[in-house]
């Protein structure tokens, strides 16, 4: 077969590429293959050349970066075509839906303008016809009365509905290959079933290849055919999905699958634990990899069991809420976030809340530490009544108490060095300055396994879980009793959510503070937390225990959430996210054409 001759059977045949910055090579001799109607995952941590790999198939490199080897779509060479071709292709041959649907689309232009905008683009139609279509898709994506919402903002919009009209518009010129970059990252586990669930329909009614981008590995078995393992720019193994589950090859994907953590009743499919060396692989200078040790924790980790902490009768709650209600106020109208919650927080203690967007969990943790006021019931930290408490008393009851955001990357000041971040609330509260404030952003820095010279660097110069040890680092400054931690690892690669799980769990322990723990990963909470709140629409559905909560749940919200959560395992992740899906995916480059949707038909 020639250089330029496409696979047998292969919608998308990626050979050899290679992407530079300058003289640094970041993607280096991939090889990756689509079959028309298959779905192939590709998964690796942060810099492994996933997402890059997926934009050099539209030609959406990013400024500086240069493709090389070759990549064909169909009959079609993508590495050398001209912009202005490759831009009638975009939409057409292949699309993209991207991780964050807020910033995808425009919000200050009603969605079905978006959508006709995209279809007139590739297609001469008028307004009349394109708002048709406008509508037609929106249904096909299960979006509630289209012919009304497709005159509305995306504000009015829930961000599973938002992901759907990305989907739509991704799906306006009726592409041949679904381009799917993180699409289900920050979504709730229900709305995040309800996605693939989507996606797996749509490409058994129009024959859609997809290739799908994540570092999910639950979201990998249930919706993949074949998986492409990646690590520093290298591709490390090739596999359909089950064989990877039960027997991968390398042991840089055995080191993945461990660190995935996993619910009662859904143990990881039984892998053959025969050691095995893994194929030679140049890792590129510059590119971050897998520590070794990181499969020991991660796995170690993921086995274990936090013993609930005793509370002693001399030790008060840390936190209590006694009957809360929390009300918005936004142009004449009230919406109550939170409703008759009673809660208590002991010393030491680690309380997991889960539930859908809008259950009210961030709301919930915001009013634990005053940022928040109440609108009824009482709330009393560490022994202080918060209602009606004056900003300067807040203030100082705030030293005891310390929130992680989960958007790391955001909370720290891109201008400022670490010392100046981890150290600013030992200046904020006279705790420490000059020599001893360093001192102790050095001690804090090696807390959290970080080395003391990186006092000097900026958050730009650390990866995304280094940025979330600093978080760590500077909530821990003060030794709070309490830690509100908001989703803090809702955005990383399974391997280095481990490692910070790991980091938190030594520190609870070095620490002794109690916390507040948000997270839509149920599978975290149950790795991390003492007992369990479950939240629906502002009120708590039911609570106790996590071992008895989640293996026994009460409440059909609660089996519903659980039922939602895909498991890494490939049949038994079909099973509970699409209920009767049978494993039937094509086999590599072996799938029939099947009949496309026509719009307006």
């Amino acid at each position: 077969m020639s250089e330029h001759e496409t696979a047998p059977g292969a919608l998308l045949d990626i050979r050899d590429l290679v992407v530079r910055f300058g003289t640094r090579t970041v993607v280096d001799g991939v090889r990756v293959r689509v079959g028309r109607g298959e779905t192939v995952a590709l998964v690796g941590e942060s810099g492994s050349g996933k997402s890059l790999t997926a934009r050099a198939v539209l030609g959406l490199l990013p400024e500086g970066a240069h493709a090389e080897g070759s990549i064909r779509l169909g009959d079609t060479e993508i590495i050398g075509t001209p912009d202005a071709e490759l831009r009638a292709l975009r939409g057409t041959r292949a699309a993209m839906v991207f991780q964050e649907p807020q910033t995808a689309l425009n919000p200050v232009q009603k969605i079905g303008t978006q959508i006709a905008q995209a279809l007139r683009a590739h297609r001469s139609i008028g307004k009349a016809e394109a708002r048709t279509r406008a509508i037609e898709l929106l249904g096909l994506v299960d979006i509630p009365e289209p012919a009304k919402r497709v005159d509305w903002y995306p504000h009015q919009l829930s961000g599973g509905q938002k992901q759907r009209v990305v989907i739509a518009l991704a799906l306006s010129g009726e592409p041949d290959l679904l381009i799917a970059d993180e699409p289900t990252t920050a979504l709730d586990v229900t709305v995040q079933a309800e996605i693939l669930d989507l996606l797996r329909e749509l490409q058994a009614r129009t024959g859609t290849a997809i290739l799908f981008i994540t570092h999910n590995l639950g979201v990998v078995a249930a919706i993949a055919d074949r998986v492409v393992v990646m690590r520093a720019g290298r591709v490390v193994e090739t596999r359909p999905v089950r064989e990877l589950f039960t027997d991968p090859e390398q042991e840089y994907t055995r080191t993945l699958l461990d660190a995935v953590p996993v619910l009662p009743g859904t143990v990881p499919a039984p892998r053959d634990t025969t050691p095995v060396t893994e194929s030679a692989a140049v890792v590129p200078d510059g590119i971050s990899s897998l520590p070794a040790s990181s499969a020991a924790s991660a796995g170690q980790f993921g086995r274990s069991v936090i013993s609930a902490p005793v509370e002693t009768p001399e030790e008060e709650p840390v936190l209590r809420l006694s009957h809360v209600s929390v009300v918005y106020r936004r142009q004449r109208k009230e919406f109550r976030a939170l409703q008759d919650v009673s809660l208590t927080v002991a010393p030491r203690e680690v309380i997991g809340l889960v539930g859908e967007s809008g259950s009210g969990k961030s709301t919930l943790g915001r009013t634990a530490l005053g940022l928040v006021p109440s609108a009824g019931g009482e709330v009393v930290l560490q022994g202080v009544r918060l209602n009606g408490l004056g900003k300067r008393d807040l203030r100082g009851l705030r030293k005891n108490v310390a929130l992680v955001h989960q958007d790391v990357t955001a909370s720290l000041d891109p201008r400022r060095t670490l010392e100046d971040s981890i150290g600013e609330p030992l200046l904020v509260h006279r705790a420490a300055s000059g020599a001893l404030l360093r001192a102790k952003v050095g001690d804090l820095l090696e807390s959290v396994r970080l080395p003391r010279d990186y006092a000097t660097r900026r958050p730009a110069e650390l990866s995304g879980g280094q940025r979330q040890r600093v978080a760590l680092a500077r909530a821990l400054a003060l030794a709070p009793r309490l830690l509100v931690a908001d989703e803090p690892t809702s955005a990383l690669d399974v391997s280095v959510q481990a490692q910070v799980l790991d980091l938190f769990t030594d520190l609870r322990e070095e620490y002794g503070f109690a916390c507040l723990f948000i997270s839509h990963d149920l599978a975290v909470i149950n790795q991390i937390a003492d007992r369990v709140v479950v939240l629906k629409q502002g009120g708590v559905v039911e609570t106790g225990p996590v071992a008895d909560v989640f293996g026994n749940p009460a409440a059909d919200y609660t089996r519903r959430l659980l039922a939602a959560v895909p498991a890494p395992d490939p049949d038994r992740a079909r099973r509970s996210a699409y209920g009767a899906v049978e494993f039937d995916g094509p086999s590599a480059g072996s799938a029939p054409e099947q009949p496309r949707l026509a719009l307006g038909a």
